[in-house]
């Protein structure tokens, strides 16, 4: 139950922070209308820093992300035990966070109307700069395999200032690779916070865009896979 308490609260943490930054640039009428791509890496990276935080002081291992916690498990890293309580921890909570980002901002989606798709879904969920599928497959397996090497080299990263490393990790994973597909490196933060687009109220809103969202399922947890294997095979 720690395992699930842990990863639930710092995800929602995460979603909260994450899609509220987003919320807040695309939204019209906020203050932050208009901001650019650094204000929105930045605000990623130390939105997973305080979800790390949370979820560790409440008895996870902080990964907050099933592009984490399988491939941890499939190389030995991680108990198979506790793979279900956290993927559930991961997507409920992400669910759950994305909805209170729905309620914040309700004024605003109110008075956001594109009157040829409606609110974008790209405040919840991610979608390409370029529509390539390949390429935005690509692209998401690459910046997840950097992201979770260089996590697997940070050993309990819940503890210390470890947390905001790993901010600083997704802030550069941002700036550095992100901007092709808006970087999903993590299925949890793009499938239930677009599942909660499609099925809440949300004023004005446009497509869920449910014909891409393979992508982001499948490219991080190649990437994680992948990192992985080679984190393995090297130690």
């Amino acid at each position: 139950m720690h395992g699930f308490i842990g990863e639930f609260f710092g995800t929602a943490i995460l979603i909260i922070f994450g899609t509220g930054s987003c919320a807040a640039v695309n939204l019209k009428k906020t203050y932050a209308t208009g901001a650019d791509w650094t204000y929105i890496s930045l605000s990623w990276g130390m939105a997973v820093t305080m979800g790390v935080y949370v979820a560790g002081m409440l008895g996870s291992d902080g990964h907050l992300n099933p592009a984490v916690t399988i491939p941890y498990a499939l190389f030995g890293l991680f108990s198979w035990h506790n793979v279900l309580p956290y993927l559930l921890g991961q997507f409920l909570g992400a669910f759950v966070g994305a909805v209170l980002v729905m309620i914040q901002f309700g004024a605003h989606f109110k008075a956001t109307k594109d009157e040829a798709s409606g609110n974008t879904v790209g405040i919840f969920a991610t979608k390409p700069a370029i529509n390539s599928p390949l390429f935005n497959f690509f692209s998401e397996v690459i910046a997840t395999f950097a992201f979770v090497f260089t996590l697997l080299n940070l050993g309990n990263f819940t503890t210390g200032l470890k947390p905001f490393i790993v901010g600083m990790l997704i802030f550069v994973v941002g700036t550095g690779l992100g901007s092709t597909t808006g970087f999903a490196i993590n299925p949890a933060r793009d499938w239930a916070p677009r599942f909660a687009y499609t099925i809440m109220p949300v004023p004005n809103k446009g497509s869920a865009h449910w014909s891409y969202a393979w992508v982001p399922m499948c490219g991080p947890l190649l990437g994680g896979i992948i990192a992985t294997a080679i984190e393995v095979a090297v130690k």
